[in-house]
């Protein structure tokens, strides 16, 4: 397990001559955020779907998530350790090879993934949410999948829809005012 996370940290890391990793600059490590991102969306949405449509899959692994029709802030980790290991661990590790990143970097990137992840299941569409301004993929988008009939739709997680999108499994919504107070994200018909 040592040798294994030497390799990694040396195949991540630039060193200088005393053997200190070298942070990359700034809009570098940005860049490895940047396809960190796309590598984790690219993994999850195809993992993710497919098991949805493997039903072996669906009916002993997935479905444990799905058992939160209202999704909330800590359901976002609900699931079996399956899926944990294939969606979580596998495609995080392969963000973080394919981006070359640091160890430090890592952490930033994989802190910001699990905060936006945590919020894409709140429930909650607050006023000023940073990530609802820079994200389709936020609170509602996420909603809508996890109503009974979303769940052959909005697959993409955790940040872009590019996935749903481009393979027409992007269902679009609206947020309707609810006479009791709140906002409900409800899919648009047709």
């Amino acid at each position: 397990m040592t040798n294994m996370l030497a390799t990694i940290l040396q195949l991540t890391a630039t060193r200088n001559a005393s053997e200190d990793v070298v942070q990359p600059s700034i809009p570098r490590q940005v860049l490895q955020i940047l396809i960190a991102m796309f590598v984790m969306d690219t993994w999850q949405y195809f993992v993710h779907r497919y098991m949805h449509q493997n039903k072996f899959l669906y009916r002993h692994v997935h479905s444990q998530h799905h058992r939160l029709v209202v999704p909330y802030a800590v359901g976002a980790l609900y699931n079996h350790p399956i899926e944990g290991l294939l969606l979580d661990t596998v495609g995080g590790a392969i963000s973080y090879l394919a981006s070359g990143m640091t160890a430090r970097t890592a952490v930033v990137f994989f802190c910001f993934a699990v905060v936006k992840t945590v919020d894409d299941h709140c429930g909650l569409w607050l006023p000023g949410n940073i990530f609802h301004l820079f994200f389709q993929n936020n609170t509602a988008y996420h909603d809508i999948h996890h109503q009974l009939q979303g769940v052959k739709y909005n697959y993409s997680q955790p940040f872009f829809c590019v996935w749903d999108k481009l393979l027409r499994t992007y269902k679009p919504f609206n947020l309707v005012r609810r006479p009791e107070g709140g906002l409900e994200a409800r899919p648009v018909k047709g």
